[in-house]
């Protein structure tokens, strides 16, 4: 396998942020007096834009006056949770370290808005790494839609064979796929190994390190 473009989902990929996620997510359902969901059904969406789960979550229809402040109240909370729980996964940046090594292209498709991902890649010091970050307000479409992986490869002119789209969550894995790119999972985030493997990645990985063996020599 000779791979030179590495995309990126971040939330449970580059960035552990689910405890972060899981707090503020009940922490605002609750202050706006909704039901409170579990951690496994926010885990289950922490793959997709946070615009389309809290519908999903919540156990009745929200008015439009009561979505807005849950979204509003969320971004407050996880704000002030980020330098507390938000860590990078173990071998992350050893890895980002040989990628840029051997002049690996990489990027970042991420349900959450740019300014959210680019403060959060500051906060663990990798943004520097990447060559462009594709945020939810970038895209019309989100995962598991392809656009923001299309949008990569047309914009940099880039190899569909020779790129891999890396994810934690069934969406990447869905989303890779439907952009006719290679797709990895890794078994350190959100989804199990048997949700991740029911959707027929071409590779799954349990340790960030695992992926240099697809670079380009």
């Amino acid at each position: 396998m000779s791979l030179d473009t590495f995309i990126f989902d971040f939330d449970g990929t580059l960035g552990d942020s689910k405890k972060c996620g899981i707090v503020a997510t009940q922490k605002a359902f609750e202050k706006i007096g909704l039901n409170i969901p579990d951690e496994e059904k926010i885990e289950y969406y922490m793959g997709i834009p946070i615009e389309k789960s809290f519908r999903k979550m919540s156990e009745k229809e929200l008015s439009e006056d009561e979505f807005k402040k849950l979204i509003e109240i969320f971004r407050e909370l996880y704000k002030s949770l980020e330098s507390k729980y938000l860590k990078i996964f173990p071998g992350i940046k050893e890895l980002l370290d040989i990628l840029k090594e051997k002049k690996i292209k990489c990027f970042i498709v991420s349900s959450k808005k740019s300014e959210v991902l680019e403060r959060n890649l500051e906060l663990l010091k990798i943004k520097d790494y990447f060559m462009e970050i594709i945020g939810a307000d970038k895209v019309i479409n989100h995962k598991p839609n392809p656009e923001g992986v299309n949008s990569i490869i047309e914009k940099y002119g880039l190899d569909r064979s020779n790129t891999l789209m890396i994810g934690d969550a069934i969406f990447d894995i869905k989303m890779g796929k439907s952009a006719y790119v290679k797709t990895c999972g890794v078994t350190w985030g959100s989804h199990s190994v048997d949700m991740l493997k029911n959707e027929n990645p071409d590779f799954m990985v349990d340790n960030p390190l695992n992926l240099i063996e697809y670079i380009k020599k």
